[in-house]
């Protein structure tokens, strides 16, 4: 479980300045975040560590990162706004 200090360090984290990612992780993480298996909530938490250029790469689904972790949450988060 994710403390009330960590989570808002996180919200700033998921703040990227890049209109196309904050729509995506800023909502993700009020939303759906704190329902996430432990194991993925450490996966959202390498995924901020990674560069936007990257991040935007993997969600215009103009790549996948080579790390199946990344390649996990980018999907979870994926799913959530394109459901099938």
């Amino acid at each position: 479980m994710v403390s009330d200090i960590e989570f808002n360090r996180l919200f700033w984290h998921s703040r990227r300045g890049m209109l196309e990612l904050d729509v995506l992780l800023v909502p993700f993480l009020k939303e759906a975040f704190r329902d996430l298996p432990e194991d993925d909530q450490a996966r959202y938490v390498k995924l901020l560590e990674c560069e936007d250029q990257d991040m935007f790469s993997w969600f215009m689904q103009k790549g996948v990162p080579e790390d199946p972790d990344l390649a996990r949450i980018v999907k979870i988060i994926l799913d959530r706004v394109q459901p099938e």
